[in-house]
């Protein structure tokens, strides 16, 4: 138990004095090692390798690349096309097709940000132009964005499946259900507050010549997705397939992405992969040293002396993840939280895919949250808009989120019954 509080003095204090979370997770790695381990800290670099040799980590890069080319390219532009054709003819038919096209995107880039970039960055301009209210606009940009990291495929539920030991593949298929609430409820809202806006009648050519244009843009989450569900491809061959297809399609059939932008592309994914992968291996090692001390189970003995209830602990653990997500990104929660909170969830009847994916709703919530929500602040710089007017835009579209949390926690079946239980 002192080993215990010492790790959480140790960790509050560095957050306090806001060092990087790889500072953190060193420390933290350094005291398990010195309290439950042998006392050898060049263990850690052991632990390191040994957790870093997972042909899944393989799948993240892949993703990372396969979103960049795309935002490179033109599929963003020509799935918007595909949206708007479509849903011209309904209330606020240009917002509806901006959230469809976050959806449909989402399924193959993997990130909350590239996402909300390559669509908000062609809607955003032509909702204002459309006479949508600024706030509206920038909100449903922002919360679109946020689809990205629970609709598969889903680079911070690889994050969650690697350290928690969950099949990645299941972990997708349950992201589905959620995903598709979420946009069916931003696809309402925005109806609704648009209702009296003027539209556009419904042109079935209009539709034929988008659909010409960006089938194949369109078919890849079909096959992505389709692949995954079906078993007939596992995660990282969902990753290569996606990247390849999107390589094929961009340079040979859109031809809109030259070989000079795959450098930037291999560029801006390797500055990425160079933040990420040390804080996945100073993560990962510490999960292993942590299950092999059984410190998990000294967890769930502490935590089941103070409730026996499993819904008081759902409700303790997503105020928990409400207030994370406002200080810390998904990935950063996840390497941090997800050893310790899954095993307990486990205790409390809680299957883990299930927890995996409420998990993931709550940090999606984080996305739009002060002070650091990513989405807030990446808007902010691109959008040229003031941190609180985001922050107010974004309101609304946090509230409907914490209602589909609810319903995800309250109905387990909308995430479960794909994947069979």
């Amino acid at each position: 138990m002192t080993g215990a509080l010492i790790l959480l003095v140790m960790v509050l204090a560095l957050l306090a004095l806001r060092q990087p979370l790889l500072v953190i997770l060193l420390a933290a790695a350094a005291v398990v090692h010195i309290v439950w381990g042998k006392g050898q800290l060049d263990y850690i670099l052991e632990d390191m390798w040994i957790s870093l040799d997972k042909e899944l980590i393989l799948s993240i890069p892949m993703f990372i690349l396969c979103g960049g080319v795309m935002t490179k390219g033109s599929t963003a532009r020509r799935l918007i096309g595909i949206a708007a054709s479509l849903t011209e003819h309904l209330p606020g038919g240009l917002a509806v097709a901006c959230v469809l096209s976050c959806g449909v995107f989402a399924a193959i880039s993997g990130s909350s940000i590239v996402t909300m970039l390559a669509i908000g960055t062609v809607m955003l301009p032509a909702m204002i132009q459309g006479g949508y209210g600024s706030r509206f606009a920038l909100g449903v940009v922002m919360a679109g964005g946020t689809l990205g990291i629970i609709i598969p495929p889903s680079i911070p539920l690889i994050l969650y499946g690697l350290v928690t030991e969950t099949s990645i593949t299941e972990l997708f298929i349950a992201g589905i259900g959620p995903g598709l609430l979420l946009l069916l409820v931003f696809a309402l809202y925005a109806m609704w507050v648009n209702r009296k806006l003027p539209r556009k009648p419904f042109e079935p050519a209009r539709v034929a010549a988008a659909l010409r244009e960006g089938i194949w843009a369109l078919l890849m989450p079909v096959i992505l997705l389709g692949g995954i569900y079906t078993g007939y491809f596992s995660a990282i061959e969902a990753a290569a397939v996606s990247l390849v297809y999107a390589l094929v399609v961009e340079s040979f059939v859109h031809r809109e992405f030259k070989p000079k932008d795959f450098y930037a592309v291999v560029l801006d994914a390797s500055k990425l992969g160079g933040t990420l992968f040390p804080l996945l291996a100073v993560a990962l090692s510490l999960n292993l040293v942590l299950t092999e001390h059984q410190v998990p189970g000294m967890m769930v003995e502490t935590m089941k002396g103070i409730t026996d209830s499993p819904l008081t602990f759902m409700l303790l653990v997503n105020i928990l993840l409400l207030i994370v997500g406002c200080l810390m990104t998904s990935g950063e929660a996840i390497l941090i939280l997800g050893p310790l909170l899954a095993p307990l969830a486990v205790a409390y009847g809680y299957d883990k895919v299930l927890f995996g994916i409420i998990m993931i709703v709550n940090l999606e919530i984080g996305f739009l949250t002060p002070p650091v929500g990513l989405n807030l602040l990446v808007a902010m710089s691109t959008f040229k808009r003031k941190f609180g007017e985001l922050v107010i835009a974004a309101v609304p579209f946090i509230v409907l989120m914490l209602g589909c949390l609810a319903v995800v926690a309250w109905q387990p079946w909308i995430a479960m019954s794909l994947v069979g239980r």
